[in-house]
């Protein structure tokens, strides 16, 4: 069944007009009549069945029913923040971190990295991935959209205090830990909030890795090979799921 987000708090019974964007998916696009179904979560992360009672194009109507909010949200608050990348893979990772679980995803300027962003074009690369987050949310049925955000250096990451902040090192992996990632899941208690902190194509630079260290990040591996910028997220995310949640 398609799912939409809601700007608003709903509750059983409510009737809602729908956006202009979700009337063309819903109704121009997978062509749906009065009748159909299409889950909906509200801006309170809770679920609700639609039915469409009228399929204007212009501005379509669903009738609200709530049902049993399933737990689909990984137990801690992940926050990935990336060196900025190149190309397009900052659209890349915010899909498939989001299919995966994440909290907020931050791009960040490295020292290493070769990308920039412009200051005056700043806002327009987070609406564009905001909106991919919101898609890929919406695909993957999270009850939680990612927020995307931006920061200058890894000084301003690192300005916000997370329960439990780790770095992903490829020289812990050269050197064989592989422990320290392990332990730091290990030791999440549900609710609590975690950063985890990865390198663009050029690496992590010691200036940041000694101002990660003092502001009392844990420096781990990510097993014994080296993974690209694009693939160290999700191979963060999907050691969280599995320590989490696969119990």
């Amino acid at each position: 069944m398609q799912r939409y987000f809601l700007e608003q708090q709903q509750h059983d019974g409510d009737q809602v007009v729908l956006t202009p964007e979700i009337t063309h998916h819903w109704v121009v696009v997978l062509r749906a009549a009065v009748g159909d179904q299409a889950e909906f979560v509200d801006a309170t992360a809770h679920l609700f069945h639609g039915t469409l009672q009228a399929a204007d194009p212009q501005a379509a109507t669903v009738t609200l029913t709530q049902v049993a909010t399933p737990a689909v949200e990984l137990p801690a608050a992940v926050t990935i923040a990336c060196g900025l990348p190149k190309q397009e893979k900052a659209e890349w990772i915010t899909q498939k971190a989001t299919e995966m679980g994440v909290d907020q995803v931050i791009f960040y300027g490295a020292d290493w990295s070769v990308a920039k962003w412009q200051p005056n074009k700043v806002a327009k690369k987070l609406a564009r991935l905001t909106k991919v987050a919101n898609g890929a949310a919406e695909q993957s049925h999270r009850l939680h959209r990612p927020t995307v955000a931006y920061a200058p250096n890894l000084k301003a990451v690192l300005a916000t205090p997370y329960d439990v902040p780790v770095m992903a090192y490829e020289e812990s992996a050269k050197q064989g830990e592989h422990s320290a990632l392990k332990t730091s899941l290990q030791a999440v208690v549900p609710g609590q909030t975690v950063l985890a902190i990865f390198g663009p194509e050029g690496g992590i630079s010691p200036t940041e890795v000694t101002l990660a260290q003092s502001a009392g990040t844990t420096l781990v591996g990510l097993g014994p090979r080296i993974l690209r910028t694009e693939t160290a997220p999700l191979y963060f995310l999907t050691a969280a799921s599995v320590l989490w949640e696969l119990q």
